[in-house]
């Protein structure tokens, strides 16, 4: 059953009546025999995508119908034809307007527009410009410009996209209507077609011996522009050989390309916010990491698509110590960023007064956080390093044990159980002491680096410890090698892979 999402139905008149030189039912009328009503000589015609047919259905106790001149039969299948052609149209339409909605990165996007492109106009290669419209009234400075612009190929290498750039902008059907050459009366640009490059004098001499050097004869440019969003970007089909879309290609292509501006503008949207989130995130975490005798530091720190609370700390303390700190706040977006900011904050504080007894640090924000905001939890770990003594006191509120990672030993830190901040009726959890050994490193972590895996939580655990132990022998003296290993090892496909919202932190300090 065919089922066309409100998006598509708008569009749906357009295109019927685009694509036929008459109405379906002056048609009908056209082909009525005189002096017979309509309900009674005109075919049964189907819905089509949702839309009632406005020719009644024949009366079950209608008399049977004259016989028809030889050119009523004709008629009737041309109608029917086009009927099917129009069906069939517009299921493909949706197919491809579905599958573009599922895309939840703009790369993927652009992937699937090229392809749905290709096979609408039927070109083999293309390239999509994303040109973005600058915003001048930004009220925040963390609020970048979208572009310049961002350049997709489908068939094309980047060298060939290179190629392409060396044309003059100008002499571009894209740069003609990224830059307001093309637009008609509503302010919204025109395909522009060009279905024999070599044949057209008008062009650059420069365009021609890249369509050459390329092995395309002709192309075919459609705007990404609606008047709502307004134009941004454009994308050009090209053909092996002398060629043109058709009218129904065209106006598939057009309708098609509507929506995909919408969904672009929307993800654009997105990826700004998500871009400054980060931004956010990473000026709330230390700019950088302290020079103390002894203790060498690494940290990764990677927001999440949505935004975490995950945060990493490391402070020198009074007589030659030093605070390490990691932790994660429930929630996502700017107010779990902004509870990240202040439990931060108050760990510092507290790390300062009373850093040598972790227990008392983890009580004071547990009682900070149940008083000041008793909807949100957080797991944090905090510890008190004596660097010149090799010494180590550490308590944790629900977080994952750290892992020590040395030349005879890889092993996690026995750590008392606890529940996570603003969980706790009473501190119960006692802190663990624990002796690096030189050329050690202390690797904390928060459980998105586990959750990333994709594995359930036991496995992901052995296989973070698979990873610490086989970090090469000569990464071993650099806490950032051993970290990047790591990385590298638990998500080997990079950071786009798993559950790309959930934020990552590492923390490595190598006592020497």
């Amino acid at each position: 059953m065919l089922d066309i999402t409100l998006c598509v139905r708008v569009d749906v008149d357009a295109l019927i009546a685009a694509q036929n030189d008459m109405g379906v039912c002056d048609a009908i009328e056209q082909n009525t025999p005189a002096g017979k009503p309509a309900a009674m000589s005109a075919p049964h015609l189907p819905k089509v995508a949702g839309i009632d047919s406005t020719v009644p259905a024949p009366a079950h106790n209608s008399a049977p119908m004259p016989a028809a001149s030889p050119a009523l039969p004709a008629a009737g299948a041309v109608l029917q034809d086009r009927l099917a052609g129009w069906v069939s149209d517009l299921t493909t339409l949706h197919e491809l307007t579905e599958r573009l909605i599922r895309t939840g990165t703009l790369d993927d996007a652009l992937d699937e527009l090229l392809g749905a492109g290709a096979a609408l106009v039927g070109a083999p290669r293309g390239l999509v410009v994303l040109e973005p419209a600058q915003d001048t009234g930004r009220d925040s400075p963390l609020e970048d410009d979208r572009g310049p612009g961002l350049a997709k190929g489908l068939g094309l290498s980047r060298s060939d996209l290179g190629h392409i750039e060396t044309v003059p902008r100008g002499a571009t059907a894209y740069g003609r209507i990224l830059d307001g050459h093309n637009s008609g009366r509503s302010g919204v640009p025109g395909p522009i077609a060009h279905p024999d490059l070599f044949a057209d004098d008008s062009l650059d001499p420069l365009h021609r011996e890249v369509a050459l050097r390329l092995g395309y004869a002709a192309s075919y440019t459609v705007p990404l522009a609606t008047q709502e969003s307004g134009t941004l970007g454009a994308a050009v089909w090209l053909y092996d050989e002398p060629a043109t879309p058709v009218e129904r290609q065209c106006h598939l292509i057009g309708l098609y390309m509507r929506y995909a501006t919408e969904h672009l503008t929307r993800l654009l949207e997105l990826e700004q916010a998500r871009s400054t989130v980060a931004t956010v995130a990473e000026e709330l975490l230390p700019s950088r990491l302290p020079r103390v005798p002894g203790v060498q530091f690494a940290a990764r720190h990677h927001t999440g698509r949505q935004g975490g609370g995950d945060w990493y700390d490391a402070l020198p303390l009074p007589e030659g110590a030093l605070g390490l700190a990691v932790g994660s706040v429930s929630g996502c977006g700017p107010s779990a960023l902004a509870a990240m900011g202040r439990l931060r904050a108050s760990l510092r504080a507290y790390a300062v007064m009373e850093g040598e007894d972790p227990v008392a640090v983890l009580s004071d924000l547990e009682l900070l956080l149940r008083l000041t905001e008793p909807a949100r939890t957080a797991t944090a770990l905090f510890a008190y390093a004596e660097p010149a003594e090799r010494k180590i006191v550490l308590a944790g509120a629900g977080h994952a044990p750290p892992l020590v990672i040395g030349e005879q030993r890889t092993e996690f830190v026995e750590t008392s159980l606890s529940a996570p901040l603003g969980m706790l009726a009473c501190w119960e959890a006692p802190s663990v002491e624990l002796r690096p050994r030189p050329g050690e490193t202390v690797l904390l972590y928060t459980d998105g680096l586990l959750r990333r895996s994709g594995d359930p939580m036991d496995r992901a655990f052995g296989r973070l410890h698979s990873a610490a132990a086989s970090v090469p022998q000569a990464l071993r003296s650099s806490p950032a090698a051993i970290a990047d290993h790591v990385l590298r090892t638990m998500l080997p496909e990079g950071l786009k892979t798993g559950d790309d919202g959930e934020d990552i932190v590492l923390l490595a300090a190598r006592f020497d």
